[in-house]
């Protein structure tokens, strides 16, 4: 872990130091765990009350937070500010441990100088590794991959033939890129499913990150592309030919089905589904759970199964909850409707 002064560390997010600029900083932790020489952040100027009772040393706030009773930093945003610190202070040189013994490479592979390929590592053949790339044990390299600069792929994950690895691209255990796509054809006569090639490949562009066990498929033909930026949580499957925008984000479960296409910067909640052959425009956001069946135009905000616009489908759900009441009024207003009627009824052959 690196040291820096609380100043050096608030020029890295252009914030303003209040008390002592000159401490020195040797850590970062939560408010709860913090020890002497560790910084920590809030992000609410409601939780300024807790930094009486942290043993950190200073704390990253919000800008127009004061009286407090240790140095601070003060910035627009404390979470992205907590996370440049973070990483700064984490960041370490890259150190090269080489080939292990046992790892096996293919013919004609070309591989970076600075490379750490540890235990049990398969490489194919016709392989391009660019400089500081990490493989942990496990990791399976398919035939005429590329893989780019400074990449980390940790244990068990998988690069299948063909497919493409740009520069910082991280995956993290068991991540699957390159499997085949679902895709057949039923021949009704038969019930038999005949299965249809899948030719094509994946392309993560730079700083991509992929969750652990996520899968993200090949095309049929031409190429499944997730573009730079792009954060894949746990357990995400993304069907073949589909294409993720800029810097979009897809947490835990997602499911996309193929040829889908994502704008820039959109959200996938925890869950959520996505049908084929549709396309989410820049910056949509898709409740966790969600259905999505047809096209979303930009900035669209929408839940549900099918999902619709969020504000409706909050008012439908918390509609939903007093459905069982609604039944019983219902049912209390057609009795009642139905004695007024009979009486009604009654009175007008009475007056006949």
């Amino acid at each position: 872990m690196k040291t820096a002064t609380l100043q050096e560390l608030a020029g890295l997010v252009n914030g303003t130091v209040t008390g002592d600029g000159g401490l020195v900083i040797s850590g970062f932790n939560s408010l709860e765990l913090a020890q002497s020489g560790e910084l920590s952040f809030i992000i609410s100027a409601t939780m300024t009350d807790q930094l009486s009772q942290t043993k950190a040393v200073a704390c990253i706030v919000p800008d127009g937070v004061e009286d407090v009773s240790i140095p601070v930093i003060q910035v627009e945003n404390p979470d992205l500010a907590a996370a440049k610190i973070h990483n700064y202070l984490l960041d370490h040189k890259f150190s090269a441990r080489g080939i292990h013994p046992s790892a096996v490479i293919g013919k004609d592979a070309q591989l970076g100088k600075q490379i750490t390929i540890d235990p049990l590592v398969h490489i194919g053949d016709n392989v391009r590794i660019g400089e500081r790339v990490t493989l942990h044990s496990g990791v399976m390299i398919g035939d005429d991959v590329e893989i780019g600069d400074d990449c980390e792929l940790h244990a068990n994950a998988v690069v299948a033939y063909g497919c493409v690895l740009g520069k910082n691209v991280v995956l993290h255990h068991g991540a699957i890129i390159g499997s085949d796509g679902f895709g057949f054809a039923s021949d009704p006569a038969t019930g038999e499913h005949v299965s249809k090639p899948q030719v094509g490949n994946v392309q993560l562009d730079d700083d991509v990150q992929v969750g652990a066990n996520s899968c993200i498929d090949r095309a049929a033909f031409g190429t499944t592309h997730v573009k730079k930026g792009v954060r894949i949580d746990n357990l995400v499957m993304v069907g073949h030919n589909c294409v993720l925008g800029e810097n979009s984000i897809l947490v835990g479960q997602v499911g996309v089905a193929g040829s889908t296409t994502l704008g820039r910067n959109v959200v996938l909640g925890a869950r959520a589904g996505l049908a084929g052959h549709i396309h989410l425009d820049d910056g949509v956001m898709v409740a966790g759970m969600a259905g999505v069946h047809n096209n979303q135009k930009k900035g669209a905000v929408i839940g549900g199964i099918p999902a619709f616009d969020i504000k409706k489908w909050s008012r439908a759900s918390a509609a939903y909850t007093r459905l069982p009441d609604m039944v019983r009024q219902l049912r209390k207003l057609r009795k009642q409707v139905d004695e007024l009627t009979a009486l009604l009824d009654a009175t007008t052959r009475n007056g006949e």
